[in-house]
């Protein structure tokens, strides 16, 4: 348990801290708690488990019984109690309701692909279409409800005030960029061919259960990624794209191939390496070189070798790379570096 207990603490220091109050003193102590640790080691594999423990009580307290615990939640209490007191409700929570967060635990998964990581993709597609001079053909791996392959339809504000992307969009992604250096931004969003997004479980926006569990992962006190996420969801609904349910990686050479000559290939992924084992993501690795050496592609990825945003590119057979940025794991500011 002390891995488990160590995940927790790195949780609240490196994730919640600055972000919110409640789920870093709730991830502290879970890691103090013999009995919440064991809860918590009920997660399936490869997940999450602070991320999926703290979302399966969410998920719960939105079904809308009232609970005590609810008072700490400002998704559910318009004034919310202190954080620094909500672990006594938290625990005695999870012991009543241990039969019912037990299998949340063990199905559900972390799917949220935040909306607001769209800001430090635009300036990397833009990059893209400069470089190969066609329409992108996008394909996601984990691509949740296709959220993130919408990222078109949104308009974009960066310091300085001018607006990029779909300018006449409702919903505005505003990010700090960081640093020296200013990325390369087209004042309308570049061309997009096609959409193909694949994933272990595609959510389906339309079913209420499934819609009200991204709402679930999202945390707490943060009102404003609630209101990107039903907008961004509005604006899905609009867009074709093609969802495909199964192991992304052994569906890539297929998506790869319904891609046209004409598109600039490009395999996208944010935030989702990390929950591929070692072996998974040498076979991603293989994967994309292989098709590397039939025609062009463009990777953009982070959290395989580490947290920043790379690009990996096979033109004309020949391999090169770029580390593009560092990025605030929910969007809200990246530093650009080339």
């Amino acid at each position: 348990m002390e891995d488990l207990a160590h995940r927790f603490r790195m949780f609240a220091e490196k994730e919640c801290h600055g972000s919110s109050k409640l789920y870093e003193h709730l991830s502290r102590r879970v890691a103090e708690d013999s009995e919440l640790l064991r809860l918590a080691a009920r997660s399936r594999p490869g997940q999450p488990a602070p991320n999926l423990l703290l979302g399966a009580v969410h998920f719960l307290l939105l079904q809308g019984t009232k609970e005590p615990l609810a008072d700490f939640y400002p998704t559910l209490s318009k004034m919310p109690r202190a954080a620094e007191e909500a672990f006594p409700s938290f625990r005695e929570f999870c012991s009543r309701r241990e039969s019912e967060l037990v299998p949340l635990l063990e199905t559900k998964r972390v799917q949220t692909n935040e909306v607001l990581r769209c800001a430090y993709l635009y300036p990397s597609f833009c990059r893209i279409y400069r470089m190969a001079g066609k329409p992108l053909a996008l394909i996601e791996i984990g691509t949740s409800a296709g959220l993130q392959l919408a990222w078109d339809r949104y308009r974009y504000v960066y310091p300085g005030g001018n607006a990029y992307g779909s300018k006449r969009s409702d919903l505005e992604l505003a990010s700090e960029i960081r640093g020296g250096k200013a990325p390369f931004l087209l004042e309308e969003s570049p061309p997009v061919s096609t959409r193909i997004g694949l994933d272990l479980k595609v959510v389906d926006l339309e079913d209420a259960e499934e819609s009200l569990w991204l709402k679930a992962l999202i945390w707490p006190e943060q009102a404003d990624r609630l209101k990107r996420f039903e907008q961004a969801a509005a604006r899905r609904k609009e867009v074709p794209m093609r969802l495909m349910e199964g192991d992304g990686i052994s569906m890539l050479a297929e998506a790869a191939r319904s891609v046209e000559p004409k598109s600039a290939l490009c395999i996208f992924h944010t935030h989702v390496a990390n929950q591929i084992p070692p072996e998974g993501i040498q076979r991603l690795i293989d994967e994309v070189r292989a098709i590397g050496r039939t025609r062009d592609v463009y990777h953009l990825y982070n959290n395989i070798r580490d947290p920043d945003l790379h690009l990996e590119a096979f033109i004309n057979g020949r391999w090169q790379h770029e580390t593009l940025a560092r990025t605030d794991g929910h969007g809200r500011w990246f530093e650009w570096l080339v």
